[in-house]
């Protein structure tokens, strides 16, 4: 028997997860959101009881510097995230989600919820405690992966 690739697996997974979610969206209220853009305000959502920078949608989502610019560019532009200045700090700009983007994060909220009972349904607690572990874990043993390609790329391109 062929040995299975854990990370063929979750992409698979990744991708339903995307069809299941686009096939039971509100399209009036989903419009204007990509799927990296319901991801982002469902964390500013979740994350509303403290300011959000730039700097946590990098560590959150594993993506660069410039990716993460780029989408919040996107975003303010249609109109679903403003940047806040904040008095402690001159060159941060918190991120807010606007009233468009607090409709979107409700119905999203609630599909949400369908999809999280979709993907744990068979699953004990033990087993959803486990497998969430697992995660974290192959989660941490790639941004270390990142670093260490980050360092041999920087220490290639020195001049000695």
């Amino acid at each position: 028997m062929e040995a299975r690739r854990i990370g063929v697996e979750l992409r698979a997974l990744n991708n339903m997860i995307m069809r299941f979610v686009e096939s039971t969206a509100s399209k009036r209220e989903l419009d204007a959101v990509t799927g990296t853009n319901g991801w982002i305000i469902g964390f500013l959502a979740q994350q509303q009881e403290r300011a959000v920078f730039q700097r946590d949608l990098e560590r959150e989502f594993g993506i660069t510097r410039s990716t993460a610019s780029k989408v919040v560019d996107l975003m303010v532009k249609k109109g679903l995230i403003e940047r806040h200045s904040v008095a402690y700090d001159a060159r941060l700009r918190q991120l807010v989600l606007t009233e468009k983007a607090w409709a979107v994060a409700n119905v999203m909220q609630k599909e949400g919820e369908g999809l999280e009972r979709r993907l744990l349904k068979g699953f004990s607690a033990s087993e959803i405690e486990q497998l969430t572990d697992y995660i974290c874990r192959m989660k941490q043993n790639m941004r270390e992966g990142c670093a260490e390609g980050a360092q041999k790329r920087e220490r290639r391109g020195r001049v000695d």
